[in-house]
């Protein structure tokens, strides 16, 4: 008998030759018995949407069915015929099922509405749920829309290392990357651990953040954007941060202030229409189980401009809120680092719209913001969203070496590591600027989520590295 080649469920779902031969892979979703007639929900991965099997009880071994339970792996082969029910155009009337797999009754993943959490502890298997799948396809969706905005725009994919000697942010909450036998560590008279025998003979830590070596790209190839893992030792436990995550960061030759914010405005748009053309299914999905007004919110996204604040003006609308009555957790006050609470306030209640907040204080942003002439303020550029808060971090650099050592001296940053860096200042400097997209961060945005960790197939947290 000549074999039946597998089609995908999604791909099934779209045929109208009724009467075809069909062969389906797939885990099993739901199986419902009765005397007449079974019916078997299979899923493969390949859309949110189940393909129905008939089954004649009479013609398929009652000991095959009885093995076919929640979270079973099933090949049915049967033919393609018009549904009679509801909720899909087309199923499959069974001729022969083969088990591949197993599934007990102690299979994690059967009971329907479990909290997130204990998904989390489960996380090898809830990426076979609707919710997890939905999710997982969306963030593909989106690593494409990226790669395809920056390749349409001429930009050109750069790849920074992910083992560095310098730390970008100078936050110095970095995971360390060492070959040494930490049990025998040599060290100096002052007690400082001696690196020279380590693997790259020196320090070096995970990177968090591709900028500075992208800076170096864009003042080469003109246009770059990294896309890659990054890395934080920050003991956060929250719903917004991850100590792995993936960044995007695309950095310009020849950008000034207004184009930068016109490229993040253009960038997040072309990647939430990016969603709204190619998950319909699992935003619908999405939409109904997670978070009503998601598509909704997608779509006010794409439609309106986004409002550019600068960020005094921003205080003096938070410092109105709280006179009249407004109650934050933390205090409004100029120089401060806006909470997440704040910037949430101006983007869903004050603005009811994306916000780009611009012209930070100095000593609030990184070294290598361009200053402004007041000498207070930077040209920092944070995009705020709703229910997110930030979600891209952005700025025009400094490109004047003499101004820049002046800030680095300022804060004390130890630049021992770091002459490549500001080679770029001394040898054919430009202007230039870009910004950083937390991918999870848009992932959350997108789906409708409220915690990061759900948006990762295998989220690293403190005291969280399983799987």
């Amino acid at each position: 008998m000549e074999k039946i080649r597998r089609t995908k469920v999604v791909d099934v779902l779209c045929r109208t030759d009724y009467g075809s031969k069909v062969n389906v892979k797939g885990w099993v979703r739901t199986h419902r018995s009765s005397k007449a007639v079974d019916f078997i929900a299979v899923n493969d991965g390949s859309t949110i949407k189940n393909v129905q099997v008939v089954v004649d009880p009479a013609k398929i071994d009652s000991a095959i069915l009885k093995q076919v339970t929640t979270g079973a792996c099933i090949s049915v082969d049967g033919i393609l015929v018009e549904s009679v029910g509801s909720g899909q155009a087309v199923e499959i009337q069974c001729e022969e099922i083969e088990v591949y797999g197993l599934c007990g009754p102690d299979y994690p993943m059967q009971k329907k509405g479990q909290s997130f959490e204990v998904m989390r502890k489960n996380a090898h298997l809830r990426l076979r749920t609707n919710t997890f799948g939905a999710v997982m396809r969306i963030r593909h969706n989106m690593a494409i829309a990226i790669h395809d905005y920056f390749h349409k725009h001429g930009f050109f994919y750069f790849h920074s290392p992910i083992i560095t000697g310098s730390d970008c942010e100078g936050a110095g909450q970095m995971f360390q990357v060492t070959t040494k036998n930490l049990y025998d560590l040599r060290k100096d008279e002052n007690g400082s651990i001696i690196y020279d025998d380590d693997f790259f003979g020196k320090q070096t830590s995970l990177t968090v953040s591709g900028q500075l070596e992208g800076e170096l790209g864009a003042t080469a190839l003109g246009a770059i954007y990294t896309f890659g893992p990054t890395f934080r030792a920050e003991n956060s436990n929250t719903p917004r941060h991850l100590a792995e995550f993936w960044m995007i960061e695309p950095e310009v030759a020849f950008i000034d202030l207004n184009d930068l914010m016109d490229l993040e405005e253009d960038f997040i748009k072309y990647c939430v229409q990016w969603a709204l053309d190619h998950c319909g299914d699992d935003l619908e999905f999405l939409n109904k189980m997670i978070d009503k007004t998601l598509i909704q919110r997608l779509q006010s996204v794409v439609e309106g401009d986004f409002v550019r604040l600068p960020y005094t003006e921003g205080i003096r609308i938070l410092e109105q809120a709280v006179a009249d009555g407004k109650q934050f957790e933390f205090p409004v006050s100029w120089g401060m680092d806006l909470a997440s609470e704040h910037e949430r306030f101006l983007v869903e209640e004050h603005f009811k719209k994306p916000v780009i907040m611009t012209d930070y204080p100095k000593d609030i942003k990184a070294f290598y913001m361009k200053i402004n002439e007041d000498g207070k303020t930077v040209q920092g550029t944070d995009v705020l969203f709703p229910q997110i808060g930030e979600i891209i971090g952005g700025s025009v650099r400094e490109e004047n070496y003499d101004k820049l050592m002046s800030e680095i001296n300022r804060r004390g940053i130890p630049m021992k590591d770091m002459w490549w860096y500001l080679d770029t200042r001394k040898y054919g400097t430009c202007p230039h600027g870009g910004f950083g997209l937390g991918f999870e961060r848009l992932i959350l945005f997108v789906t409708g989520m409220q915690n990061i960790r759900d948006v990762i197939p295998f989220p690293r947290t403190p005291k969280t590295a399983e799987f």
